[in-house]
């Protein structure tokens, strides 16, 4: 799972709790703490751990790492360690869309055929992928999202739904918080099959 600044909290946290239900290893991977643009203004101070936009931060302090989850950083994940990679919404995905290392983690996961996951927000750090990277998670497909990406999944060449989730080949994409029961659902399914 990816993580930046203002991540939306129950994206994150329900997905993880979800998915390690089912026997996943999850890392949740953020942003180094020096990169480019990065910065949490409520309040800001360089050392602030990584909070989502409810105050959950990353790493948590209600779950001991090393039960249902791992840290990393986004500069130390590579695609051949993992069958997935989920994007929570919340307005982290403008910081990640914004860093290097992590466009090219999700074009390579993308492009060996693993799973590629995004909800709410979360679409936009594949259209920058896709424009960076050379993919085509949403060119030619059929996209949900939160509301206010609608014009950016069209601009950069998907067709906005409004369904719950959609799944095209090994691209899930989820629409809001009420929707995340199918947006697991169907991460699961996706990750058996593989």
């Amino acid at each position: 799972m990816l993580a930046a600044h203002e991540f939306e909290d129950v994206e994150l946290l329900y997905t993880l709790l979800r998915l390690s239900e089912e026997g996943a290893d999850i890392h949740v991977a953020t942003l180094p703490p020096d990169a480019a643009g990065h910065f949490h203004t409520r309040p800001y101070w360089p050392e602030k751990p990584i909070t989502g936009r409810f105050g959950s931060t990353v790493p948590f302090h209600i779950f001991g790492e090393g039960n249902r989850w791992h840290h990393k950083s986004t500069a130390d994940i590579w695609a051949d360690d993992y069958d997935a990679v989920v994007i929570p919404g919340g307005f982290a995905p403008d910081y990640l869309r914004i860093d290097r290392a992590v466009l090219e983690f999700v074009a390579d996961m993308y492009g060996k055929g693993k799973v590629v996951a995004a909800i709410c927000h979360g679409p936009q750090v594949l259209i920058s992928a896709d424009v960076e990277m050379g993919t085509d998670m949403i060119k030619g497909r059929r996209v949900c999202g939160w509301l206010a990406v609608r014009h950016d999944v069209i601009n950069a060449g998907g067709t906005f739904v409004d369904e719950p989730v959609v799944r095209e080949g090994n691209v899930i994409t989820g629409r809001v918080p009420d929707d995340l029961p199918e947006f697991c659902q169907a991460i699961m399914a996706a990750v058996s099959e593989a």
